[in-house]
C-alpha cells in the first residue's frame, strides 16, 4: 500500500540572521528598538513556523488514518467495487454509486440487433426497452473497452423486433436459437462468458414473460429458462412476488417502454397538475383469455368484470378501441385502471405515472420496477382482484381520504424519471436505474470477485 503520511521531518529547521546596520553607526536609543523589533519577529516567526508544521502534521496523519480505516472496511465487508476511475468519459451526471462501474459490450454482427431496425416499431413499441437500453449504455461513462477492466458483458440481442405478418404483434419464437447463437459466438471469441460461465454477463427480456421467451405463460412455464441463461442477469418486465418458473434466474425488473418524447409532447398540451375531467380511465382490450398462475386456471376475467359492471357508469369512461391520442385522455383523468392482461403489467403503469395519472393496479402479486426508487404504495392504488367489481367504492373513499397526498407524490418528476427510457444515460432515469441495480450485484462479477481475493490475500 502506497504511504501516503507527508509527515514534516522533526530535523528540519530555520535560521534567520538580519543585520541592518547603518553605514555610520546607530544611536543607542535605535539601537534598543531594533534589538526589541529583532526579538520579536524571530518569536512570531518561530510561532508561526511551528503552527504551520504542527497543522500540517494533523492533516497528513488525519488522512492516513482515514486511507487505513478505508482499507480495514473493504476487508471486512464484501467490496462493492474496487476499480480505477473511467477512462472516455462521454455523459457526465454519475454519482457515487456508479462512478467506478465499468460494463463491456459486445460488439456483434448486425443480425443480431441493428438490422432489426429497419422496422420503425422496433424501437418504439413497448418492448422497445431492449433497444433503449443498449442505445444509452453506448455512450455511457460506465462503457469500458477493455473487457479485462469490465464488472459486467452486456450482449446486446434484440428478440422483440420480429413483429407478425398475420396480427402485428412480436413474435419471439426464435429467440432462444438467437440468444443461443450470440451465445455460442462471444463463447467462442472471447474468454470471458466461460471464465465466470455467464454470471457476469447480461441480456435484456423484456416481453409477456421476460426469460421464459414465450408469450403464453402456460407454454413459457413449462419451457422454462433456457438452461444457457441460468447463470446470467436478465434485465426483464415481468416479475411477481411469489415463486415462479420465469424468474428462476438472476433478474432485475424494468418498466416496459414507453417513448419519452410522446409523454413530453402530451405534458405540453396537458400539465399534470391541470384540470382532469375524467374520473376513472381505461382503454384497451376487454376480452382477455383466463391467466394461469403457477398452473392454476382461473376463469375471471378482470377486464371483462369491469367492463360489464362499469360501463354503464357515468363516471367511468372505459374504450374498447385504439386511438392514437389517448395519451390526452390519461393527462385528462384522475384514476387510470391498469388491470392485468396476457400478464401482470402493462405500458399503461408507466404512461399513468408520467402523466400525472393515479395508476389503479388490479394483478394480485405483481412485483414492479425499481422499487427503491419509485415509492409505489405512496403514488398509485392497489385492488385485489377478487374485489374488482367493488372498483367505485375503493375509488370513492380514496378520493374522500388520501388523493391530495397520493397526487402530490405522484407529481415528483423524480418519480416520473426513474420509469423512461432516454437516448443517453441521464442520472435517476430508467438506465441508471437499470445500472444502479447492476452495481448491487457486483458480488458476480469475476472481476471484481478476483480483486476482492487479492486484497485478502495481500493482507
Amino acid at each position: 500500500m502506497e504511504n501516503h503520511n507527508n509527515r514534516p521531518s522533526k530535523n528540519r529547521g530555520y535560521y534567520v540572521k538580519m543585520k541592518l546596520m547603518h553605514k555610520h553607526g546607530r544611536p543607542q536609543q535605535e539601537k534598543n528598538n531594533f534589538n526589541t523589533f529583532h526579538k520579536y519577529f524571530k518569536w512570531i516567526l518561530w510561532l508561526s513556523l511551528s503552527l504551520y508544521f504542527f497543522t500540517s502534521y494533523l492533516i497528513s496523519n488525519n488522512n492516513n488514518n482515514s486511507h487505513n480505516n478505508n482499507n480495514i472496511k473493504h476487508q471486512k465487508t464484501k467490496p462493492t467495487h474496487v476499480i480505477k476511475s473511467l477512462s472516455q468519459p462521454i455523459s457526465t451526471n454519475k454519482t457515487e454509486s456508479l462512478k467506478n462501474l465499468k460494463v463491456f459490450i459486445y460488439d456483434l454482427p448486425p443480425k443480431y440487433n441493428t438490422n432489426w431496425l429497419t422496422n420503425s416499431r422496433c424501437k418504439t413499441h413497448l418492448f422497445a426497452s431492449e433497444v433503449a437500453i443498449h442505445r444509452a449504455l453506448l455512450t455511457s461513462d460506465v462503457r469500458t473497452f477493455d473487457p479485462y477492466d469490465a464488472d459486467f458483458f452486456f450482449v446486446p440481442v434484440y428478440v422483440s423486433c420480429n413483429f407478425s405478418t398475420v396480427n402485428g404483434f412480436p413474435a419471439i419464437g426464435h429467440a432462444r436459437s438467437l440468444i443461443s447463437s450470440a451465445v455460442k459466438l462471444i463463447s467462442t471469441e472471447y474468454p470471458f462468458w466461460n471464465r465466470s460461465r455467464g454470471s457476469d454477463h447480461v441480456f435484456v427480456a423484456s416481453h409477456d414473460f421476460g426469460s421464459c421467451f414465450h408469450t403464453l405463460e402456460d407454454v413459457a412455464m413449462k419451457d422454462g429458462v433456457p438452461e444457457i441463461l441460468k447463470k446470467s442477469i436478465v434485465l426483464q418486465t415481468f416479475g411477481v412476488t411469489y415463486e415462479h418458473p420465469c424468474q428462476k434466474v438472476e433478474h432485475v425488473v424494468i418498466p416496459p417502454f414507453v417513448s419519452p418524447e410522446s409523454v413530453r409532447n402530451t405534458l405540453e398540451n396537458f400539465p399534470v397538475s391541470g384540470r382532469r375531467d375524467i374520473w376513472v380511465f381505461f382503454r384497451g382490450k376487454m376480452e382477455v383469455h383466463p391467466k394461469n398462475v403457477s398452473g392454476r386456471f382461473y376463469s375471471k376475467k378482470v377486464r371483462t368484470v369491469i367492463w360489464k359492471k362499469f360501463n354503464g357508469d357515468r363516471r367511468f369512461y372505459l374504450q374498447r378501441h385504439r386511438f392514437a391520442g389517448y395519451q390526452s385522455e390519461i393527462a385528462r383523468s384522475v384514476f387510470c385502471l391498469c388491470p392485468l392482461g396476457w400478464a401482470p403489467w402493462s405500458p399503461r403503469l408507466v404512461e399513468s405515472v408520467a402523466l400525472g395519472c393515479v395508476p389503479v393496479i388490479i394483478a394480485d402479486g405483481i412485483r414492479l420496477p425499481f422499487s427503491s426508487a419509485v415509492k409505489w404504495s405512496e403514488i398509485s392504488v392497489t385492488v385485489a382482484e377478487k374485489d374488482v367489481w367493488r372498483l367505485a367504492e375503493i375509488l370513492e373513499k380514496v378520493a374522500a381520504t388520501n388523493l391530495s397526498s397520493i397526487q402530490r407524490n405522484l407529481w415528483d418528476p423524480r418519480t416520473k424519471k426513474a420509469l423512461l427510457f432516454n437516448s443517453w444515460v441521464q442520472e435517476g432515469d430508467a438506465t441508471w436505474q437499470v445500472l444502479h441495480s447492476l452495481s448491487e450485484k457486483l458480488y458476480r462479477s469475476y472481476r471484481s470477485s478476483r480483486v476482492s481475493r487479492q486484497l485478502d490475500s495481500d493482507t
